[in-house]
């Protein structure tokens, strides 16, 4: 894509910590160019316009009517997505929404039927299942390379619900808590290297086990996929191991880590006004903007086949079988550039993106399923997985 002569114009909506993490993939990538941005914060507002040489609105409405604006890329709280990507399509947008697409099913197919009538496109992410080793690894897959998928694990823990919260993120009926920020990855990735649509799941929520922090902040689930493939899932965000150890000591975005720990509980017991800490973490520049060295990754993550196994690592995959393993790189750019890939062979190459609108919902579906099975105790049968 270095000759492109025709990039996608893209407008944000919502200059927060979301965007900040895909700033430099957006920069870096030809086939893309950042025209406005929409944001309340004045002072990430002033940031973008040095920076991008852009313009900027208070208000996603004077974004999504702009006509030098192509997609609007959504990047505002869970609880805005439907408001402000609805807003984008009904003046005729396509839209690149963060997940979790939105926070109610109903919502989310609301903006599958208005993308329908209105002509235009939704892609999900960024998520994890855009990561270049997931790519790879489903690829992989595909040629054979283990045999039959049987099963899939992942596993993760980081100090998720320990980092900077606003109130809307610490609450699950606005789309707070690890299911809605961090399950989605999770379920998202597992369901790329199934390749097959989901069919149930049964789950367990850690519930709240620190009063201070009132929501799901860890989880297990079963979900049993089509063609007898079954995957476990597991997280914790709770701040105590720490997951990036047992990947190569790097950071889900892709940053090597220093031999010192910063203890997440630590700094957040420092800080004396949390939302003015949250809202420093937003867009101010791209030099501090993460710096990945790596791919992107979201924990350990197996897939058992018959004729072997692969792991996912920060720098690709490796696959063992009876001739021992074997590693297969993938090639890296930036984070987060497959994601930015996607949108561009969407819109300029009429490629139909893995992650769009029922796809996102799809995976909306099995964070719902997941609540309500571990509230129940039952296992909940899925009803949006067909493409």
């Amino acid at each position: 894509m270095s000759s492109i002569s025709n990039p996608i114009r893209i407008g944000v909506a919502g200059l927060g910590r979301a965007f900040a993490l895909s700033a430099t993939a957006i920069h870096a990538h030809p086939g893309v160019i950042l025209v406005a941005g929409a944001e309340p914060n004045s002072e990430h507002r002033r940031s973008f316009e040095k920076t991008f040489d852009a313009k900027t609105y208070t208000d996603v409405s004077n974004l999504v009517t702009d006509p030098d604006v192509e997609v609007v890329y959504v990047s505002t709280p869970h609880g805005l997505h439907k408001e402000h990507a609805l807003a984008a399509i009904n003046a005729g947008k396509s839209v690149l929404i963060e997940k979790p697409m939105t926070v109610s099913l109903e919502d989310a197919s609301s903006l599958i039927e208005a993308a329908k009538k209105a002509g235009v496109q939704i892609i999900v992410g960024p998520s994890h299942s855009f990561d270049g080793p997931v790519k790879l690894a489903e690829a992989l897959i595909a040629k054979g390379k283990i045999g039959r998928v049987r099963m899939i694990h992942a596993l993760y823990a980081t100090d998720f619900l320990y980092r900077p919260r606003t109130a809307s993120e610490l609450s699950t009926d606005l789309g707070g808590g690890v299911v809605f920020s961090q399950a989605v990855h999770q379920v998202d990735l597992v369901r790329r290297l199934a390749g097959v649509p989901a069919q149930r799941v049964t789950a367990r929520t850690g519930g709240v086990w620190d009063a201070d922090r009132p929501t799901e902040g860890a989880y297990s689930m079963l979900i049993d996929f089509n063609e007898g493939i079954f995957a476990s899932l597991t997280y914790s965000g709770y701040a105590h191991f720490d997951g990036d150890r047992l990947m190569e000591n790097t950071t889900e975005l892709g940053i090597s880590k220093s031999d010192e720990f910063k203890s997440a509980r630590k700094i957040l017991e420092s800080v004396q006004n949390e939302s003015e800490f949250k809202s420093s973490r937003g867009f101010s520049s791209l030099e501090t903007c993460p710096q990945a060295q790596t791919h992107e990754h979201f924990g350990q993550v197996f897939v058992f086949g018959d004729r072997g196994d692969l792991r996912l690592t920060p720098n690709g995959v490796e696959i063992t079988d009876a001739n021992g393993p074997e590693f297969y790189p993938a090639p890296f750019r930036t984070s987060r550039a497959e994601v930015f890939d996607t949108l561009y062979a969407a819109l300029r190459e009429q490629t139909p993106p893995l992650q769009n609108g029922k796809w996102g919902r799809a995976s909306l579906e099995i964070c719902h399923a997941l609540l309500t099975s571990s509230e129940t105790g039952d296992t909940v049968t899925l009803n949006y997985q067909e493409g």
